[in-house]
């Protein structure tokens, strides 16, 4: 097979997966490929399916050699190309998609070059993949925005989220990391991205972060509170992750925010509503929202419901105490699926739409 015909089929490949890995008219997609794979690893990651298979298994599926697609199959996992899951001798392997996934995978070996083109290419992949109906992006509010009778449900609260894990790694965020590396960005918490069970493995393997106990995840939180950063995990209620994103780094909040309507590409339970009689007009909530869904009117503050993402940031710090944070109506809340690959299926199934 001709390389062209090898990249033009891993493209094809990616984008059969839920997130998608769209066209574009000038070929950016595999430029991006060719940065990221040798032609021999671009032909071996097709291979394998969204769902994890032991060696036997893709083997046996693809008519190859298991003797030999063993240990290619782990250096391609250890290069971030594909995802692994498991130890010893109950490794299993699965397609990874381009993002969550490969892009995340190479957080510690970006250059200018590879970062330019994907910040080139997001703008195509969020319009494929974070449209209303997706539901890829959750959101869930900081505890400290509700009031002692607003009760969070345990998929919704981040200390919850950590108290359930068995294992927990922090690793660098890599929207903050590749802007430090274009010499832009902000200076908020790097080691921000919370990763669980298997995931957790895989990135601590690949010398993608460090594991952590429940009191350091705490921690983390607490900064991500101070400093104003929303509350991302995965959306699913067995959460896999929780990103910590800042709207000036964050490639999926900053491309969201240029949607007219942000609030109904993410899943997101609450909203932030400004009580005008209280409100002193300080500004303060205009600096921690990271969607620009705050404004000034008549020297109080006006929050854009269709841009409010309901994370919560801008209610601790309103000394006046004029925001709240309110439940959506329970026609409009969102239960996120029990596991991340359910998820998955929904997206998939839209896309085909």
């Amino acid at each position: 097979m001709e390389e062209h015909d090898v990249y033009e089929n891993l493209a094809a490949h990616l984008d059969s997966l839920p997130a998608g890995f769209p066209r574009t008219p000038s070929g950016l997609e595999i430029r991006i490929l060719k940065r990221l794979f040798t032609p021999e690893e671009a032909e071996l990651a097709q291979l394998l399916v969204f769902k994890p298979e032991s060696v036997g298994q893709v083997a046996q599926r693809t008519g190859r050699v298991a003797a030999e697609l063993d240990p290619q199959l782990e250096q391609l996992s250890r290069r971030g190309l594909i995802f692994r899951l498991g130890k010893g001798d109950k490794v299993r392997y699965m397609a990874a998609q381009f993002m969550v996934g490969i892009w995340e995978y190479h957080v510690n070996d970006m250059d200018p070059e590879l970062i330019r083109d994907v910040n080139e290419y997001f703008p195509y992949l969020l319009e494929g993949a974070y449209r209303p109906g997706m539901d890829q992006v959750r959101i869930i509010p900081l505890a400290s925005a509700l009031t002692p009778d607003q009760a969070l449900t345990p998929y919704e609260d981040a200390r919850r989220i950590i108290d359930q894990q068995d294992k927990i790694l922090v690793a660098p965020c890599i929207c903050r990391k590749e802007r430090k590396i274009m010499g832009e960005g902000c200076d908020k918490l790097m080691e921000s991205c919370l990763i669980f069970g298997g995931g957790a493995d895989y990135y601590e393997g690949n010398g993608l972060g460090r594991a952590i106990d429940r009191d350091e995840a705490y921690k983390i939180l607490a900064e991500a509170e101070e400093t104003g950063l929303v509350l991302s995990p995965s959306n699913a209620q067995n959460a896999t992750n929780i990103c910590l994103c800042c709207g000036c780094c964050c490639q999926i909040l900053k491309n969201l925010k240029k949607m007219p309507k942000p609030a109904d590409c993410v899943a997101t339970n609450y909203f932030a509503l400004v009580d005008e009689d209280l409100c002193i007009g300080c500004e303060i909530c205009l600096e921690r929202c990271q969607m620009e869904a705050i404004t000034m009117m008549d020297g109080h503050a006006l929050i854009d419901r269709e841009r409010c993402i309901g994370c919560g940031l801008c209610v601790p710090t309103c000394d006046a105490q004029a925001i709240r944070l309110l439940a959506k109506q329970e026609k409009e809340r969102l239960e996120p699926p029990l596991r991340l690959s359910e998820t998955f299926q929904r997206i998939a199934r839209e896309r085909l739409k």
